[in-house]
């Protein structure tokens, strides 16, 4: 075992990660899939942020003249969307919400029909919770809010995409722009699928979430990318390998980078939702840590399992690579890593061991 966590921190470890990303790349695609079709039919479960309208919450009460309410006396979600039904508030979305350190509540979301009164539906509410109408708290959005959020949101994806885009272009080339792209694409299209799937509510955190993603999946992904640069500036001979045995030696080499990115991205995260939002009952950061710990997840394996077979798939029909292969295959040879690594481990030793050029002077 610490032999094996000895070689996985040395990076000397030769997984074959191309091969394996055949099968993820089926199971990323079926989730993918899965994603889309919760997207268009039953969409996302948006915010009173987004949509508009009054939000209602009643807390719960914990006893009624100092006698503890059993669970079965407290009315349901489905007595609470009644009672606002028949007070003005048709198709009303009734949460139950468990405050740490404070009272439960009920939160009630919708819009008021015609000729409703805001003070009848207060009172309508507060007594089927059976608590007093001066408890109850509301507020009220406009969906012009949403509007402009979701607009902004929608710019800054855009604009990103472009930036990164051209980024990528001039610092590597333009096949691992397309592959980061890809990825990207991949983890954000997940995350915002699985709020689709699980009716996650969507709110502005959750947005800015959204965002956070991108960057994080695509810092990733620029760490894979360098290390195959490097390597293919360093191996002199690289047309006698194929492509997939080089891309293997290097993400072989920046696994552990990739593994200890992700452990201290996703352990402060986690830390939001038990203190934040478990302990001390803070709904924004469960909001925003929800989002954001399905991204860091879904983008700690895309940078290896999406973008690099992206970009080795294009770089196979480059002349070069295409006439390694075609050599490797006419002589039945079949580049391995250890093969590769060895050119690379040679090659870098060559480097170090050469003398440096002495400069001519006057002894004294």
């Amino acid at each position: 075992m610490i032999a094996a966590l000895r070689t996985l921190y040395r990076g000397e470890n030769s997984w074959d990660f191309l091969r394996v990303s055949r099968k993820v790349l089926i199971g990323s695609a079926a989730a993918v899939l899965i994603c889309v079709v919760a997207l268009l039919a039953r969409g996302l479960n948006l915010g009173i942020e987004f949509e508009g309208g009054s939000v209602w919450e009643v807390p719960v009460p914990a006893s009624v003249d100092g006698t503890d309410v059993p669970a079965s006396d407290l009315p349901t979600t489905e007595d609470i969307a009644e009672a606002a039904d028949a007070a003005g508030v048709p198709d009303a979305r009734v949460q139950f919400v468990t405050v740490t350190g404070a009272s439960d509540i009920f939160r009630i979301r919708g819009v008021l029909g015609p000729g409703a009164n805001a003070a009848d539906i207060a009172d309508a509410l507060s007594s089927a919770v059976g608590v007093g109408v001066e408890s109850l708290s509301t507020r009220q959005v406009s969906p012009s809010f949403g509007d402009e959020v979701a607009g902004k949101a929608r710019r800054a994806l855009v604009v990103f995409f472009v930036l990164i885009a051209l980024y990528l272009w001039f610092r590597f080339e333009w096949k691992m722009s397309v592959g980061a792209l890809v990825a990207v694409a991949h983890d954000i299209l997940l995350t915002v699928g699985a709020y689709a799937v699980f009716g996650f509510e969507v709110t502005p955190a959750t947005v800015v979430a959204f965002l956070t993603i991108m960057g994080y999946s695509l810092y990733d992904t620029i760490v894979v990318f360098d290390r195959v640069k490097s390597n293919e500036r360093s191996l002199p001979a690289r047309s006698h390998f194929t492509y997939p045995a080089l891309a293997n030696v290097s993400l072989n080499q920046v696994l552990t980078r990739s593994i200890n990115t992700t452990v201290t991205s996703v352990l402060p995260v986690v830390s939001l939702l038990v203190v934040g939002a478990g302990i001390l009952g803070a709904g924004t950061l469960a909001e925003f840590a929800n989002a954001l710990l399905i991204g860091l997840l879904v983008g700690s394996y895309s940078s290896l399992f999406v973008a690099m077979p992206m970009v080795a798939w294009l770089k196979s029909y480059e002349p070069q690579w295409a006439s390694a292969r075609t050599a490797a295959e006419a002589a039945g040879r079949h580049d391995t890593m250890e093969s590769a690594a060895q050119a690379l481990a040679a090659e870098s030793y060559t480097r170090t061991a050469q003398p440096r050029p002495r400069k001519l002077g006057r002894r004294r």
